[in-house]
């Protein structure tokens, strides 16, 4: 198992994770939020623990399937999670300690046709 630890850019939303792997990859949705936000996300699911929350705040959009997570003060997206599965959360890497997302090669979903 590989630990993860993130935060938001001014430290007000922070979490961890785990997961099987090493992060060698990365994905992109093409969805109408996603393709505007451009962040790489964690390849799979994980479960994420909030740490620090204060900060936090949510958006849906369309079906209202997904629960977009932001920090209000700096605005950075950390993480998503499907809200009929609330344990299951799509990391942005960019949050990530110590791990570089641009020098993962990225898979693209089509979330478009969601």
């Amino acid at each position: 198992m590989t630990d993860y630890e993130g935060h938001c850019h001014c430290g007000g939303v922070r979490f961890r994770f785990r997961t099987p792997e090493p992060i060698t990859k990365a994905m992109r949705c093409n969805c109408s939020i996603c393709i505007r936000r451009g962040a790489a996300m964690s390849p799979d699911y994980v479960a994420v623990e909030i740490l620090a929350h204060d900060t936090l705040a949510t958006y849906q959009f369309g079906d209202h399937a997904m629960h977009h997570y932001f920090c209000r003060v700096c605005g950075i997206f950390p993480f998503s999670n499907i809200v009929a599965q609330p344990t299951r959360y799509r990391v942005n890497l960019g949050c990530v300690d110590g791990l570089d997302p641009l020098a993962l090669p990225v898979d693209v979903i089509d979330g478009r046709a969601w």
